[in-house]
């Protein structure tokens, strides 16, 4: 079974943490929820309970690191040595790297960013002048894979699924995704 691993700093993004471990799990892939303590609060008041600590992480351990957004938690993820420690021998041992909308500055003080294709939250093409930003929603560059923000989440988390090697049209149809949207009459 394929293992991987969300990082969670104070402030983090709920609404892009919660759904990306919900859809991998759901997918069969195990998810850890990696805190930088055991109990971390949410951008938005939302107390999450964590699997481990930022100071249990084992890279050995895991297929796949996943950075979420939020403000001020991108920015303590990219303040963090041990992220970007993380960062650094999750890439340089081939495993997958994956971000979404502020939490790719994270990736750029790693210095992942380095002529590859990434997105973030809209504007960050300002802030981060490492690498070729794109507008796709998800955007994959080797063992890199970025995401835009909260509403592409749903989106970030079935591709990370399919870059597992998971079934991820088989979670989409258990979760009414190809017509939530359709016009009621």
């Amino acid at each position: 079974m394929k293992q991987t691993a969300i990082i969670l700093a104070p402030g983090f993004e709920e609404g892009e943490a919660l759904t990306i471990a919900d859809i991998l799990r759901r997918a069969d892939i195990a998810c850890d929820l990696i805190g930088f303590t055991l109990e971390v609060e949410g951008a938005h008041q939302i107390l999450v309970r964590c699997d481990k600590t930022l100071e249990q992480f084992v890279a050995a351990d895991y297929d796949m690191v996943i950075l979420p957004g939020g403000i001020p938690g991108a920015t303590n993820l990219k303040d963090s040595d041990r992220t970007i420690e993380i960062l650094q021998k999750m890439s340089e041992s081939g495993k997958k790297v994956a971000a979404i909308c502020a939490a790719p500055i994270a990736l750029e003080r790693a210095g992942l960013l380095k002529n590859k294709n990434y997105t973030a939250y809209v504007g960050y093409d300002e802030k981060i002048k490492d690498g070729h930003y794109q507008t796709d929603i998800v955007v994959k560059d080797q063992n890199l894979i970025t995401s835009r923000g909260p509403a592409t989440a749903y989106a970030f988390a079935y591709a990370l699924v399919d870059e597992l090697g998971g079934d991820s049209l088989a979670v989409k149809n258990r979760m009414v995704y190809f017509n939530a949207f359709e016009e009621v009459q």
